[in-house]
């Protein structure tokens, strides 16, 4: 009798601990559905906001930064310089060993104007790093509003990014359209579609991070530092 009144206990034991099994692992299952939905209407979300943006009709700023990525987006930046939409133009996250005489060459433009109004930023190594590198631009020659040419998947971020580290300033988004998410079918797109979801996640990320006021690194190569004329 007392060895079946132990295995008797062990079996409610086994039943009681599986029941409990059970219950955590559907707990589980709703929790991991509520934060996929929450992850698709959200991801759903920004691709609207991104396919809805569009470049101002008639820019104009005291000044232009362009994040690299492209020669697409700095082509575009010098062209909104030229066409006198700001007085002087950063360009941020430039590589090391480029050169402001090969971007000069490259956008096709004349050495008076880089010689006079555009600027390079070689120390930015991330979004963060460019907002970095803006913000300390933005001071020290005092503008107040400022151009922002990045590709239209990249402006939620970047403008994050820069509002954080300049909240004073005003952040006008001219994006660079490279993919039209208004006329095309990019969900069946899978290299639009991983862009999307790739700059979402990073979003997501950032937004968290300033949300609970995460500290970041400044995303420099190395100690901030000016940011040099294109041609001396």
């Amino acid at each position: 009798m007392v060895e079946r009144g132990k295995w008797l206990e062990r079996a409610a034991r086994r039943r009681r601990s599986r029941s409990l099994m059970r219950k955590i692992l559907r707990r589980g299952f709703f929790v991991l559905l509520a934060f996929l939905a929450v992850f698709i209407a959200g991801f759903l979300q920004f691709a609207d906001t991104v396919a809805s943006l569009r470049p101002p009709p008639s820019p104009k700023a005291d000044a232009i930064v362009v994040l690299t990525g492209g020669f697409q987006r700095i082509d575009q930046a010098v062209d909104l310089l030229k066409a006198g939409a700001g007085k002087r133009l950063l360009i941020s996250g430039v590589h090391p060993s480029t050169t402001g005489s090969q971007i000069r060459r490259n956008t096709q433009s004349s050495a008076d104007l880089f010689k006079c109004c555009v600027d390079i930023g070689h120390e930015a190594i991330d979004t963060i790093g460019n907002a970095t590198e803006a913000s300390q631009w933005i001071h020290d020659r005092g503008y107040r509003t400022i151009l922002v040419v990045t590709n239209n998947y990249h402006m939620p971020r970047s403008l994050l990014e820069l509002r954080r580290a300049r909240p004073e300033a005003e952040f006008i988004a001219y994006p660079v359209v490279n993919s039209d998410l208004k006329t095309t079918n990019w969900l069946r797109n899978p290299r639009v579609l991983k862009a999307i979801l790739l700059e979402y996640g990073k979003y997501s990320v950032a937004s968290l991070r300033d949300a609970v006021g995460a500290r970041s690194t400044n995303g420099l190569r190395a100690e901030p530092s000016r940011v040099t004329p294109a041609e001396k």
